[in-house]
């Protein structure tokens, strides 16, 4: 349970001894349903969606009045909001009928009332208002919820958690991330054992130039919130925007284990993607196989029918059976196996882009043009589909791959200030935007493939400047450190040379045995100096 002292929640166990952290939201229903609504809150705060919505019924149970349990049932039917696409229709008709009830069950007080009016904007006339316009009304009806009651700090996190999640991708400024840090910053002190400040902090930081802000909570938030298997996962993004391998492959172990246990499975393949991302850096080939292998029996258990469970909907596992084979051929650079992957239609045409642009990939490095050239016509068609669809940021995400393969498609075939046009352009799109938390990151970076294209047309200093910027926001590549290694051997820069290879050992300290040929090779270069 939770108990209160000064206003400040006392971290306890909650029922059966769950760890859950600590949380209070104060309530004007009886005791027993404050009882069960602390406990749903904290749940909510962890992403565990379905749970926590047993938990508000349960606050329902214990007191017919409760109306703001209504707001939780809405707020948890939204589900994660920083998964990037439309919400599905009958998930948004049942927030709209929750928050509808809370309305007619007349909240006994004020502030109530207006989480619950908050709440609404999300689902509000979901049949013609655009989800952006929605998300920004309730952005802003939190905003008011929090400058009125300004001592509630619930409020507060809640209109934090708003701002970071409706942040334009495209806003490098990140003015509202930064807003939000600054709110969520300032209550972790007060409230250590919070899950939702230390997870909001990871999701608010989650961006290159902010990450290393999130360590603190990255850290923490495991040990505040055990039970919730998505506390177990979320320290991961941090881990992987900063290079922490080991820390990140640790995360997903034990989020995998916790998600399996509780029926999670896309939160399970969700923390699989992840790990098998930090294996790949790491050098760690026989670990990420093995993974790769047990993707046909996760993928038997899991189904997309499940909308609201934990934090990883079902867009996020058919994310992960797409990218997990994909990572593995890409990152080893086995063209032969990219270019054979096959493609899984699913609800997510963004997945399937995945298998394409990694066959697309494979066939155009193999100077396969026809198959090259399948994979980009499977691409733009998918890229119209989402656009059709006002999918705009899974869109664009799209076109980066498509330019990406046009491009070594264009080498493939002689056309070299092509190829490094499209490439440009990919880059450009890239950076002017975002990667989705559904993701450790993309298949490959278009830097480091802007770089791998220089060397290959013999321009290292141009490819040392390419995987230097890639590096500055995804540290700790293997593919960008071999990448600068070698490039910067090439144009006879010996210091760098030496410092990107002893950086690749350092990171592939936990590399197999039988290690990649670009081991042995940093290993002979840093021996010989």
């Amino acid at each position: 349970m939770v108990l209160v002292a000064n206003g400040i929640a006392q971290e306890h166990p909650h029922g059966s001894g769950e760890k859950l952290g600590a949380v209070h939201f104060a309530t004007s229903c009886n005791e027993g349903a404050q009882k069960e609504f602390d406990r749903a809150v904290a749940l909510l705060h962890s992403f565990q969606f379905r749970r926590s919505i047993e938990g508000f019924n349960a606050a329902l149970k214990s007191d017919a009045t409760c109306g703001i349990a209504y707001w939780g049932i809405a707020l948890s039917q939204w589900s994660n909001p920083f998964v990037p696409g439309t919400k599905d229709k009958g998930q948004l008709q049942e927030g709209r009928e929750s928050a509808q009830r809370g309305i007619a069950a007349g909240a006994k007080t004020e502030r109530e009332r207006a989480y619950i009016a908050a709440v609404g904007k999300l689902y509000n006339s979901f049949e013609s208002a655009p989800q952006r316009a929605r998300l920004l009304a309730y952005r802003d009806a939190m905003a008011e919820v929090a400058a009125k009651y300004a001592e509630d700090h619930e409020a507060q996190i809640f209109y934090a958690l708003a701002l970071a999640a409706s942040e334009d991708p495209a806003d490098k400024t990140y003015a509202g991330r930064l807003k939000a840090g600054a709110i969520l910053d300032k209550l972790f002190e007060e409230e250590p054992a919070h899950p939702g400040l230390a997870h909001y902090i990871i999701h608010t930081y989650d961006v290159p130039s902010l990450a290393e802000r999130a360590l603190p909570a990255a850290r923490r938030y495991s040990e505040i919130a055990p039970d919730a298997p998505h506390a177990m996962h979320m320290p991961s993004h941090t881990f992987t925007r900063t290079g922490y391998w080991q820390e990140s492959i640790a995360s997903n172990v034990a989020a995998a284990a916790a998600a399996r246990r509780e029926n999670q499975i896309a939160e399970e393949l969700h923390a699989s993607d992840y790990e098998v991302y930090a294996y790949l850096q790491t050098a760690q080939d026989d670990a990420a196989r093995r993974l790769l292998a047990s993707l046909p029996e996760i993928a038997s258990r899991f189904d997309p029918k499940v909308v609201i469970a934990g934090a990883g909907g079902p867009s996020a596992g058919y994310f992960a059976l797409a990218a997990i084979p994909a990572r593995y051929a890409l990152e080893r650079q086995e063209w032969k196996q990219a270019a054979q992957l096959t493609p899984q239609e699913t609800p997510f045409p963004y997945t399937e882009a995945m298998t394409w642009f990694a066959r697309g990939l494979g066939a155009a490095r193999l100077k396969q043009a026809p198959a090259a050239q399948q994979s980009i016509v499977a691409l733009r068609q998918i890229r119209e589909r989402l656009s059709s669809a006002s999918e705009n940021y899974w869109a664009q995400q799209v076109q980066i791959q498509e330019l990406e393969v046009e491009a070594w498609a264009a080498l493939a075939e002689g056309r070299k200030q092509e190829a490094l046009s499209q490439m440009k352009s990919g880059v450009e799109l890239e950076e002017g935007t975002e990667k989705s938390a559904v993701t450790p990151g993309p298949l490959a970076p278009a830097r480091e493939l802007m770089g791998e294209m220089l060397l290959e047309i013999n321009e290292p200093a141009q490819a040392l400047t390419q995987f230097a910027a890639t590096l500055e926001k995804e540290p700790g590549r293997f593919r960008a450190l071999y990448g600068a290694a070698k490039a910067a051997q090439l144009s006879g820069n010996h210091e760098a040379s030496q410092k990107y290879f002893r950086q690749l050992l350092q990171v592939c300290a936990q590399a197999d045995k039988a290690a990649r040929p670009e081991i042995l090779e940093a290993r002979r270069a840093t021996s010989q100096n």
